[in-house]
């Protein structure tokens, strides 16, 4: 609200936000953190103690249910790992919503979906900064994922045992430095190309919006030739 000129100081921020309905603060740090000014606002009487309670107490409540407050022994949530977040069962159900989560824009003869049994003897060409760069396939507020459970679309293609060819064209989103004589190389001999494009968090994330939606740096560019 301060960015915005709504409120000129932490003070009035804080009684503004809680007057609102707001109990929850996602700040910077302890010497940023608006909601350090509550027992002010509470003695300046801009506040009152029951307003305080009602905010507070979902808060509570929602910590007691998920059992932060409990021994560790008590939560079942507390026995859980990555064996079994990433067990055979919750990768294949990911997979599911992955797959019924696509939207085909336009599907011209029937190209899609591409399937291992159609691709025997057939050459497939992956390019794009997308195309094999794990850390640009998450988003912002993302978790850390490991390594080993990640695959990039030029991974997931070489599983279906096709001929599979790659190249960047570019090594990452701004896509800069664009080399045509690379991308021509693997797109000129393949029956198949797939061409990963987009912006990432190296481009587009929070703080950091842009004025258009056009493809960053040579993009399209690559996006042309690789048509052509």
């Amino acid at each position: 609200m301060l960015g915005h000129h709504y409120t000129h100081t932490f003070l009035e921020t804080a009684v503004a936000s809680v007057n609102a309905g707001c109990n929850l603060e996602l700040s910077y740090g302890m010497r940023n953190n608006v909601f350090m000014h509550i027992p002010q606002a509470l003695a300046m009487g801009n506040i009152t103690l029951q307003m305080l309670r009602d905010r507070v107490r979902p808060l509570f409540y929602t910590r007691m249910r998920l059992g932060e407050f409990d021994p560790p022994a008590m939560n079942p949530y507390s026995s859980l790992d990555l064996s079994v977040v990433q067990s055979p069962e919750h990768r294949n159900l990911s997979l599911e919503a992955a797959v019924k989560s696509f939207v085909l824009l336009k599907n011209v003869r029937g190209t899609l979906p591409l399937r291992a049994r159609d691709l025997s003897g057939r050459r497939l060409a992956v390019v794009g900064p997308f195309a094999d760069n794990p850390r640009l396939l998450f988003g912002d507020y993302a978790p850390v994922p490991e390594p080993q459970y990640i695959y990039t679309p030029w991974r997931g293609l070489e599983m279906l045992g096709a001929n599979v060819s790659f190249t960047a064209g570019c090594s990452e989103p701004r896509c800069q430095r664009y080399s045509r004589a690379e991308l021509v190389r693997a797109v000129g001999v393949a029956d198949v190309v797939l061409i990963c494009l987009g912006t990432g968090v190296d481009v587009e994330t929070e703080a950091k919006d842009r004025s258009d939606l056009s493809l960053p740096g040579h993009q399209l560019e690559l996006l042309q030739d690789a048509v052509q």
